[in-house]
């Protein structure tokens, strides 16, 4: 039986979820998982980065397999005012990262082609092998099955789906409501915006005073149990990925998966996973890394395109998630990387 050590760490969103999904497929093919780094194994897989540095590197000094697990890098915090607290844990954890990736690790898996690209670009190109995996869903949890009970007649549902919307990233929600209200003012289509993810209050009654000039209508439905996407996946008629220059977003996956079309900026890994008609991309018309205003109109006019043809592009998501974005083929990747030279 193989064995497979996950490094400890205090996880956070998608690492976490990303944690649980690929220990349950480990378990489910006879792969025994422990999360002790001095355990014999045939293999270690850090997630992202670990404070248990130390241990690591004696892992790897007793010849250990380390792979690394690399999503993208803290950035926003040098392009926007974030606070003090957040700036200096956004360094500290690309230090980390960095560190593992240049004197630790043996092989890299990277989330995307992009984020290969990113790290690349900022940090150099290490001398060890590296391959790229993206993210998978379980595809019988995560799927069209109830979509037929959505109503077909407006308003329509723009969905957002972000662990927080703060730390810099309320440009995401801005950039959502500034879609419906195109969609609604500019193609005549009546649009309410669903809107998951923590949120201060201060935030939220700042929104609720736009909106109502503009008449788009936002159900804040605040931070939900991972178990509840899928149901409300199933509830939307179109998908928005607010996040800006992304490795490889989980929500997106997700809202495939669940025949839910992507409408977004053409930024970050989202060209790697919303193919043909799964969705739309649009240019996003300026510097996104400058985090300058987007050009909405464009991706409105695309979102349009998605809203008038609902069930051909439902059907054209739900099929991309199933010939790339399985949990099965990510998994079985996985222990590729992991196992074999």
């Amino acid at each position: 039986m193989s064995r497979i050590c996950i490094t400890p760490r205090v996880e956070a969103g998608g690492m976490a979820s990303f944690r649980l999904k690929f220990e349950a497929g480990l378990r489910a093919r006879g792969v025994d998982v422990t999360y002790d780094l001095s355990a014999e194994v045939d293999a270690t897989l850090v997630i992202a980065g670990t404070r248990h540095l130390l241990p690591l590197w004696q892992a790897r000094r007793r010849g250990g397999r380390i792979a690394q697990r690399l999503d993208g890098i803290n950035w926003v915090h040098r392009r926007r005012r974030t606070g003090l607290k957040h700036f200096l844990r956004a360094e500290y954890g690309n230090f980390v990262l960095s560190f593992i990736r240049a004197n630790i690790a043996n092989k890299i898996i990277y989330q995307s082609d992009f984020s290969r690209r990113w790290w690349e670009d900022w940090y150099g190109q290490p001398r060890i092998p590296s391959v790229t995996i993206h993210n998978g869903v379980d595809l019988k949890m995560y799927s069209p099955v109830g979509r037929d009970n959505i109503s077909p007649y407006p308003p329509y549902r723009l969905l957002l789906v972000e662990a927080s919307l703060g730390g810099g990233y309320d440009m995401g929600l801005d950039n959502a409501i500034a879609l419906a209200e195109a969609l609604q003012e500019q193609h005549s289509l009546p649009m309410e915006l669903m809107v998951v993810g923590k949120i201060t209050d201060e935030h939220r009654a700042r929104v609720d005073t736009r909106c109502a000039r503009s008449r788009v209508n936002i159900d804040w439905v605040g931070s939900v149990p991972r178990e509840r996407i899928p149901e409300i996946d199933r509830s939307a008629h179109l998908f928005f990925s607010a996040d800006l220059n992304a490795a490889c977003p989980n929500a997106v996956i997700e809202a495939l998966a669940c025949g839910l079309p992507v409408a977004a900026f053409d930024t970050g890994a989202l060209n790697e996973l919303v193919l043909g008609d799964a969705g739309r991309l649009a240019p996003y018309g300026s510097d996104p890394w400058k985090i300058e205003p987007p050009d909405v109109p464009t991706l409105a006019a695309s979102a349009a395109e998605i809203l008038r043809n609902p069930l051909h592009f439902r059907q054209a998501a739900r099929a991309q998630a199933e010939s790339a974005l399985g949990l099965d083929t990510m998994v079985d990747k996985y222990l590729k990387a992991l196992l074999e030279d």
